[in-house]
């Protein structure tokens, strides 16, 4: 048996990319994808589910309670709260970075067809 020392080396490629003021290390071919992901498109997704969450649980009774608790419109809440309607796959392709382009967030709150069909035959991707 022999008591000489092994070494593996392990190469995985690594960019390091500024991210929010700091640098962090990302993969090749993450980037490009990073790059297309609206933040304000998906903070407003998951504040949508979020407030739908508050609503069925009862914490509010309506959407004029919880604008009242968020401090905002219970127009712009109404709005907003429509994008939990959308299709699950938009919604995956949203968090993905993956959506059709010019698909934003003034975009959906302008209105969207309640059809998962021809919400994909308007705001997918071709």
């Amino acid at each position: 048996m022999s008591d000489a020392v092994q070494t593996l080396t392990i190469v995985i490629p690594l960019q390091v990319k500024p991210r929010g003021g700091r640098k962090a290390m990302v993969r090749p071919g993450v980037l490009a994808l990073e790059r297309r992901q609206d933040v304000t498109l998906i903070k407003a997704v998951a504040r949508a589910f979020r407030w739908r969450r508050m609503l069925e649980s009862g914490r509010f009774a309506t959407i004029n309670e919880l604008a009242a608790a968020e401090k905002i419109n219970a127009s712009y809440v109404s709005r907003v709260l429509r994008l939990t309607l959308l299709a699950p796959d938009i919604v995956e392709a949203i968090l993905d970075g993956r959506q059709a382009p010019g698909l934003d967030l003034p975009r959906l709150l302008a209105g969207f067809p309640l059809a998962w069909e021809k919400q994909r035959a308007s705001l997918s991707p071709a």
